[in-house]
């Protein structure tokens, strides 16, 4: 599974469930944007950075997700956020919060960080561990998923399915919800196809709705308009253009085809190709 693009997506679009995941209130993610930082004049790339929008008393926090064995994570991770901090300059405090499948993937040597992890500055979830999910909130519940072996998830996303009709009001954000578990299922049955996943998980009669649709063409308009900003505002430039690809896959996610997003974002169809592709 790709999970980087997954877990990127989920907190992109559904931040809430990230401040949910760590204890906090899900209202805290009002304030924050959430962004993939490349540390400049390194390979360095952060996974996921909450930034305060405002208010210099809230930390930033640094995400990273980790499904495969890696000796040298913390190493890496605090190289990251310090050069993160030396470059940026800051006022706000930090936090780090690590995501694995499972504690038996967390094998690197804590011994030089580990005041750390004592003063709980630095969180490890471990996906495996967090309860039952019919006892979870939807969102968290949502993240679990990605973990589970194909035949409870096929009990837990049809739960998950039922849940979002009657705990989320807000049609766009449950439709936004339905998109990311039909997309976590998409990679966990690789040998079926997205029509046959919607047909096995009644999504395709949902999304014949007079509501979802109208909520579709709602996050449509959205989703153009956020692409466009995000590709545009700076030109034609390096920055610009990274800025237009990163924007693809959220377009692809609300249902554009590659020849719409090229349209919206000045690009030709084969750089939108091959951006879809590297997701």
């Amino acid at each position: 599974m790709k999970t980087d693009s997954i877990f990127y997506r989920l907190f992109q679009e559904l931040p809430s469930i990230f401040f949910e995941l760590i204890g906090n209130s899900p209202q805290l993610a009002e304030t924050y944007t959430f962004c993939s930082i490349e540390v400049k004049q390194t390979a360095f790339r952060i996974d996921g950075v909450f930034v305060p929008r405002e208010d210099e008393q809230d930390p930033i926090y640094f995400v990273e997700v980790q499904f495969q064995n890696d000796t040298e994570i913390y190493s890496r991770l605090f190289s990251e956020i310090y050069l993160y901090l030396r470059q940026n300059q800051p006022k706000n405090s930090w936090r780090g919060v690590v995501i694995y499948p499972t504690r038996s993937l967390d094998t690197s040597d804590i011994n030089n960080y580990s005041e750390f992890f004592t003063s709980q500055r630095v969180t490890r979830i471990y996906l495996d561990e967090l309860g039952e999910t019919v006892s979870l909130p939807i969102g968290i519940a949502t993240i679990k998923l990605i973990v589970e072996n194909q035949d409870i998830a096929i009990v837990t996303a049809r739960e998950l399915i039922d849940r979002s009709q009657q705990e989320i009001n807000v049609e766009p954000k449950r439709q936004q919800l339905l998109q990311l578990i039909e997309t976590i299922l998409v990679y966990k049955f690789p040998t079926m196809s997205r029509k046959e996943i919607e047909e096995m998980f009644g999504l395709s009669d949902l999304k014949q709705t007079r509501v979802y649709q109208e909520a579709k063409q709602e996050g449509l308009q959205e989703g153009i308009q956020e692409g466009i900003q995000e590709g545009k505002q700076e030109g034609i430039q390096e920055g610009g253009l990274k800025a237009k690809l990163a924007a693809v896959s959220r377009l692809l996610a609300l249902g554009l085809t590659v020849e719409q997003i090229a349209q919206a974002l000045d690009l030709n169809v084969e750089q939108v190709r091959q951006a879809a592709q590297g997701d």
